[in-house]
């Protein structure tokens, strides 16, 4: 069977059959989408432009909640754990801030396709444009709030020393792993319209359960629980760096596997439906 791939932008005629050609215009649609960099990176930039115009801190307010929220919470649990502050606060601020970008990107996946509706309905572009521009929009959001983290670790006389440079690797799997979980809730969100609703409450119980404002030693003889929960793998391998320590193992081996169901999850689902988005949305 042959099949066109020039609704992606891409001129040649690809030629395979069943799944195989699915996929191959699935691929197709990242390549042409990444080919695209300037197109996702101006309307990524416009989105955070869009939200705060007329503002006068712009994204900068979302900065000033974060640091709120960080500082009272910060002295609230540890007050209640009995944990010294200068060793809570800088945990807290660095599992909030990945967890802001984290989480966002299942809450806000809901709309990936739905909220860009006026584009793909009106010019023929790669979905993968979208997914790229929430990408980047969350990624400026999140080095805004990143200064955050300068101000804790400066005020403590904290200094996480080279180790912190393996946090890099970490955020780009955390925004990658982020990236292709909001495309997966994006397109069974254009056909289910209930599925932002019910991911907004599943990420609220998640939050609570994921060891963000209270640390995995509390759980005593119930470690598991802290060990097989894929959001604490994903947020600790960007906070310890930050905090100086290294990751250990076993939270690579569980951030690699995590990464593989989900790039083999998602790959398949964007392959077999992707040509179904436009109709959805």
């Amino acid at each position: 069977m042959a099949s066109s791939s020039d609704e992606i932008g891409v001129s040649e005629v690809v030629v395979y059959s069943g799944d195989r050609a699915y996929l191959a215009l699935a691929f197709a649609d990242i390549w042409a989408g990444l080919k695209l960099w300037r197109l996702w990176l101006m309307l990524g930039w416009n989105d955070i432009l869009q939200r705060y115009r007329r503002s006068i801190l712009g994204p900068f307010w979302l900065t000033a909640s974060m640091a709120i929220m960080v500082i009272s919470l910060g002295f609230l649990y540890a007050h209640l754990f009995n944990t010294p502050i200068e060793g809570f606060l800088p945990y807290l601020c660095v599992g909030l801030l990945v967890w802001g970008m984290l989480s966002s990107f299942f809450v806000e996946g809901g709309t990936l396709f739905t909220g860009s509706e006026s584009y793909i309905k009106q010019i023929r572009l790669p979905y993968s444009v979208y997914v790229f521009r929430s990408a980047w929009s969350k990624s400026v959001i999140f080095a805004h709030n990143f200064v955050i983290y300068f101000g804790v670790i400066i005020y403590f006389q904290l200094w996480p020393g080279p180790t912190a440079l393996l946090a890099i690797p970490g955020l780009l799997l955390v925004i990658i792993n982020g990236a292709m979980a909001g495309l997966f809730i994006g397109m069974v969100s254009t056909r289910f319209r209930d599925i932002p609703q019910l991911v907004a409450s599943l990420v609220q119980i998640v939050f609570f359960v994921t060891p963000i404002m209270w640390k995995p030693e509390l759980l005593k003889e119930k470690p598991y629980i802290a060990t097989f929960n894929p959001f604490f793998q994903l947020i600790e391998v960007v906070r310890a760096p930050l905090l100086g320590d290294i990751p250990s193992a076993k939270s690579y081996l569980a951030l690699l596997i995590i990464t593989v169901v989900n790039a083999l999850i998602t790959g398949l689902f964007f392959a077999r439906f992707r040509a179904r988005i436009s109709y959805w949305v």
